[in-house]
């Protein structure tokens, strides 16, 4: 879809100033932390909203998102354990991207007409 012109990728987290790679994330009471403890909610939240300026201005109507992911699930996140167990819930972008209007989907759910 990116090749054909018909999707744009962005990535939240190295938006909001996370390195690539990165350690695990997972939300914890309203938290985004690495699994050592440290707190990266503020890069989370930073990332979500730039990604979401980004797409509202490349006129996008639709959000392929990864699964399960801090910033991505969507309907299920990992649990703040880090032991992989899911929870209801929604990653931080979700939050975002489901306030400007945007279709959300994932690699498990997506319409057979958008390829």
């Amino acid at each position: 879809m990116v090749e054909a012109g018909r999707a744009i990728p962005a990535c939240p987290e190295f938006l909001g100033g996370l390195a690539t790679p990165r350690p695990p994330c997972e939300i914890t009471r309203g938290r985004v932390l690495t699994r050592d403890g440290q707190d990266v909610t503020q890069h989370f939240l930073l990332g979500a909203q730039a990604a979401t300026e980004f797409a509202l201005q490349q006129g996008c109507t639709a959000a392929i998102l990864k699964n399960r992911s801090p910033s991505c699930g969507n309907g299920q996140v990992y649990d703040g354990t880090f032991s992989g167990v899911l929870v209801k819930g929604d990653g931080v972008w979700v939050e975002h991207l489901r306030q400007a209007g945007i279709a959300l989907f994932n690699e498990e759910n997506l319409p057979t007409d958008l390829g």
